[in-house]
């Protein structure tokens, strides 16, 4: 899919674009902070921002697809978890989980960038495996169903490109 992915469309900088970023990331942050807000359980984290900005500005990217939104986020963060669990927060801990999360993400074909931050977030907090489905699954699943809803539906743009 890589070879199919065009630098010059990745980025169409008109107003329709600045427009349909701004209103894709503002909905989708805003909704998953008002469910967090509601809830009892948190479902987003920081990386979620910066998926934001792949999925609302450059959507036609590979990295930027449902699959390698869910997947490389789940898969980074099981990779942190592990680590964390293993080693707890050191240098070699951060380095590891995030090397390894990249390299399963590249072998798993999820690469997605945002996600290289989770074992980061996770080892440094101390998280336990609760932080897997809350905030985690269950914020990219509501995150990838917002970027299908707003791209395809509202946006009218060809979106996801690809699904497995």
């Amino acid at each position: 899919m890589l070879e199919k992915f065009k630098n010059d469309t990745a980025l169409k900088l008109g107003a329709k674009t600045l427009i349909f970023a701004f209103c894709g990331g503002f909905i989708t942050i805003l909704a998953l902070s008002f469910i967090s807000s509601v809830s009892d359980y948190e479902f987003f984290i920081a990386p979620f921002g910066a998926t934001c900005v792949l999925t609302f500005a450059a959507w036609e990217a590979p990295f930027s697809q449902p699959k390698n939104v869910i997947g490389g986020h789940f898969i980074s963060s099981l990779i942190g978890l592990i680590i964390s669990s293993l080693f707890g927060n050191s240098p070699l801990s951060l380095a590891l989980g995030v090397a390894l999360a990249l390299t399963v993400m590249i072998l798993t074909k999820t690469v997605h960038p945002p996600a290289g931050a989770d074992p980061i977030i996770i080892i440094l907090e101390g998280a336990n495996w609760k932080f897997l489905l809350f905030p985690v699954l269950t914020g990219c699943l509501i995150l990838a169903a917002m970027s299908i809803l707003l791209n395809r539906f509202v946006f009218r743009r060809d979106y996801p490109k690809f699904w497995f």
